[in-house]
């Protein structure tokens, strides 16, 4: 019990503060403005490690990458899996949505029209090409361009490709990627550092919002946490089987629920991917996953794999987009929507907390006011525990996926032969 109340610690601290911070804001109205400034402390600071901490994470992880045995067919496996499994996640999570609106009922025109008077809805800009579309969200006229957090995207693709190169320049190329990976680590501890301070500033800055926009989001988040936890119950136990008896059969699925327990126990008891990484790795190599695959997909999964996020992203952003009035009706707002929360759930921190840079992913690339980070801020303190459950026991699935890649369709039946020698 008290190992399980260390892990949540934060997340009770976060929980508490936003609770005090919403009866401030019920109690006190528009007067709770005047702690506003303790919130915008939190953001500013947050604001200013984004762009490093992104580049140099993306670029850590992708520049590292060289040493990696089979590393081109086992990587190659890697990404397919990834992507179709958060692109089902994704899908999944469309289809609640759409089912369970989080904020219906809720009157919608008056919280604009406070938004509006407040100066957080800006008028439309002018209407570009498609193509012209596609080249803003991924390019930058000048590199100086890429160190803003409005150009979240492009500064993505820049990082990507810096690690690719770093990768591929071989023995020349390890100084820069030793250089990227302390980088990652240090801006990552710098993330920690102001973190202590998250409890304050969200609290603050919720106070002011609730103030401002009334108690109706309140409902918002409890039918939010709701439709999160259906989803959580019908992918875990649903697409979890299905990719364990698409890797194997039922033998397969039957491997899969005899260790997966205990990794989804430690998900949920100590709220963090990274923690996971040792237990997720016993429970694959007893699941009959050969060494380097499990040794590869755990640690990188734990880092760019997270279903759990994937599904909360699309959350955070239909919640956004029914804030502020904006249509997810039409093919390109759900292709859009599919493919930020993919990145969200590519580039959320392994660690409690980390998935602030998600939801600043989020505001930039939607061009939403940096002032309305914490209302999705606190959707990701409420799933917290059901997402680190499906971010990291899928990367044990994941991993039985691409096994099958790489093996063929017979390897769960080498890894049975296999065990039963080394027993006898």
């Amino acid at each position: 019990m008290k190992s399980i109340l260390k892990s949540y610690r934060f997340t009770l601290i976060l929980l508490g503060s936003i609770i005090l911070g919403g009866i401030i804001g019920l109690i006190f109205g528009p007067k709770a403005q005047v702690i506003q400034p303790l919130g915008d402390l939190f953001l500013n600071l947050l604001f200013m490690m984004i762009v490093p901490l992104v580049f140099f994470s993306i670029s850590s992880a992708i520049g590292n990458m060289s040493g990696m045995k089979r590393l081109g067919k086992i990587i190659g496996s890697i990404f397919i899996v990834f992507m179709l499994t958060a692109l089902v996640a994704a899908i999944l999570a469309i289809a609640g949505t759409s089912i369970i609106n989080p904020l219906k009922d809720t009157d919608i025109p008056a919280i604009e029209k406070l938004m509006i008077e407040s100066g957080e809805i800006s008028e439309p800009s002018e209407e570009i090409t498609f193509l012209g579309q596609l080249v803003q969200t991924f390019t930058v006229t000048d590199f100086s361009l890429i160190l803003s957090k409005g150009n979240m995207l492009q500064l993505i693709v820049f990082s990507v490709l810096f690690g690719v190169a770093t990768a591929l320049a071989g023995e020349k190329g390890k100084p820069i990627a030793s250089l990227l990976s302390s980088g990652s680590a240090v801006f990552m501890k710098m993330v920690g550092i102001i973190m202590y301070y998250a409890p304050i500033g969200l609290g603050a800055y919720f106070a002011s919002i609730i103030g401002q926009l009334g108690p109706q989001l309140l409902e918002g988040y409890a039918r939010t946490f709701v439709l999160y936890l259906i989803l959580t119950i019908i992918y875990y136990f649903g697409f979890f089987t299905l990719y364990a008896f698409i890797s194997g059969g039922k033998t397969a699925v039957k491997i899969f629920w005899k260790n997966a327990i205990t990794p989804s126990v430690s998900a949920i008891a100590t709220c963090s991917s990274a923690a996971c990484i040792p237990i997720n790795l016993a429970a694959v190599r007893k699941m009959g996953v050969p060494n380097d695959i499990a040794e590869t997909i755990v640690p990188l999964g734990a880092n760019t794999h997270k279903d759990g996020s994937v599904i909360g992203g699309v959350i955070k952003i239909v919640f956004l987009f029914a804030l502020f009035g904006k249509d997810m009706t039409n093919i390109s707002s759900i292709i859009s929507i599919l493919a930020v929360s993919f990145l969200v759930g590519a580039v959320m921190g392994a660690i409690p907390g980390g998935g602030m840079i998600g939801e600043m992913l989020i505001l930039s690339i939607y061009g939403f006011p940096p002032e309305v980070l914490p209302i999705i801020a606190v959707i990701s303190t409420i799933i917290d525990a059901p997402a680190t459950l499906l971010n990291s026991t899928g990367n044990t699935a994941c991993a039985m996926l691409v096994a099958r890649l790489v093996e063929g369709k017979n390897w769960i039946k080498k890894a049975i032969t296999k065990n039963e020698l080394e027993v006898s």
